[in-house]
């Protein structure tokens, strides 16, 4: 039987595929580039506007006047062509999209290497550069080369503080920063019917951080009713018994919270190992853990509490920050002392608001944790949104564990 990427591509895995494109997206800094490359082309008109976005996410507001310059450019093309458009403070491109526009057997492909993060609605998506994207802006299509799967399966359920990102940076461990390359993750057993839709973005997000092409999940009743709180009436995927290369076995009821030290994401040690590190600067959100409940979790630990390091919060999407509003939460997260951006990337890249200094160290509860990439000669440790408040409070590297037996 086929996998979930080959029932969706429509062909076996190691053969070779054109598909339409259901949602084709780019942001502010892979956008300028396939701008270059659609002029280059000679093009005048997408092929099917309505199936494309440009979301503005990463340096936004603009940092400088080039920047500002190439953003004006790029935001008259988007209007003039009648593609989707998202401006300054609109959020994360990721998030958007997983915000009511994706669905359930969906080929979906973005401009960004994190674009597998909708894999978690049981659609086949997957970042590629920027002059594909020209490509698919002139012709509405693609190609692929059919992935083979890996199936993570999953068993048990997460328990006490742990959370998604635990789980994600333990799989990423146990398969290594190239053990899924080119590969799809099919995300599958009881545990996987246990984790909520946001565990999910979260897991799939971090597909490409051991290589992989695709991070999935089965779209089952937690899919379904997720979107229908988007007015979508979908229905499940069924699992049937696919044929995968090869299966990794996470139990999540094993999982603590852990940490990745710099500069791999695949290293992955229970929190306590690092414990005591000072930090200089503690970071929560971006598409892997910016979502209304990773702030939650962190502003329920935060409240009526000072952190004791500059603390910085960037709410994944404008609907995220809507949501921190009114339920109180972002009251908590600015009355703790932190600091709230708009919604977008943040210093994720390194770019602007929030980039480290030459021997600052970090904790942030992004995917990534390159040299230099977040701050040249800077060290970040990757986390969780309950280590990163438990570290925030104490001003050290602190397990929310800790926390949680006080």
């Amino acid at each position: 039987m086929p996998t979930l990427a080959e029932a969706i591509l429509g062909g076996p895995a190691g053969s070779y595929v054109d598909r339409a494109v259901d949602h084709g997206f780019a942001h502010d800094g892979t956008g300028v580039l396939a701008l270059e490359a659609w002029q280059r082309m000679g093009m005048s008109a997408p092929a099917a506007p309505d199936r494309l976005a440009m979301i503005f996410d990463h340096i936004t507001p603009a940092n400088t006047g080039t920047t500002a310059t190439l953003q004006a450019e790029l935001r008259a093309f988007a209007k003039k062509t009648g593609m989707h458009f998202s401006d300054v403070g609109g959020g994360i491109c990721h998030q958007i999209m997983s915000e009511g526009k994706v669905l359930p057997g969906e080929v979906v492909v973005g401009a960004d290497s994190h674009s597998c993060t909708m894999g978690a609605f049981g659609a086949f998506a997957t970042g590629v550069g920027a002059t594909d994207m020209a490509a698919i802006w002139a012709s509405g299509l693609t190609w692929f080369r059919v992935p083979e799967t890996i199936a993570i399966r999953l068993e048990g359920r997460l328990s006490g503080a742990a959370e998604a990102k635990d789980a994600a940076l333990a799989y990423v461990r146990d398969l290594g920063m190239d053990g899924g390359t080119y590969r799809a993750l099919e995300f599958t057993g009881d545990g996987a019917g246990s984790l909520s839709m946001e565990d999910r973005l979260t897991l799939s997000n971090m597909a490409v951080e051991a290589g992989a092409k695709a991070g999935m999940f089965y779209a089952d009743t937690t899919t379904r009713s997720f979107l229908a709180g988007y007015g979508h009436d979908v229905a499940v995927q069924q699992q049937t018994n696919p044929r995968y290369e090869t299966e990794v076995t996470l139990d999540l009821s094993d999982i603590v919270p852990l940490i990745t030290p710099p500069h791999r994401v695949d290293r992955a040690v229970p929190v306590d190992r690092y414990a005591g590190i000072p930090l200089d600067q503690v970071f929560v959100g971006t598409c892997t853990n910016g979502r209304f409940g990773d702030l939650e979790r962190f502003g329920r630990m935060v409240r009526g509490k000072q952190v004791k390091v500059r603390t910085i919060v960037v709410p994944a999407s404008r609907a995220v920050l809507a949501q921190c509003i009114a339920s109180g939460v972002l009251s908590w997260i600015v009355d703790a002392g932190c600091t709230v951006g708009p919604p977008g990337c943040g210093p994720c890249l390194g770019a602007h608001m929030g980039a480290l200094a030459e021997g600052e160290v970090a904790l942030s509860t992004a995917n990534r944790n390159f040299r230099n990439r977040m701050g040249v000669g800077a060290e970040y440790y990757l986390a969780s949104p309950q280590t990163a408040a438990a570290s925030a409070l104490s001003g050290a590297i602190t397990s929310p564990e800790a926390i949680h037996e006080r």
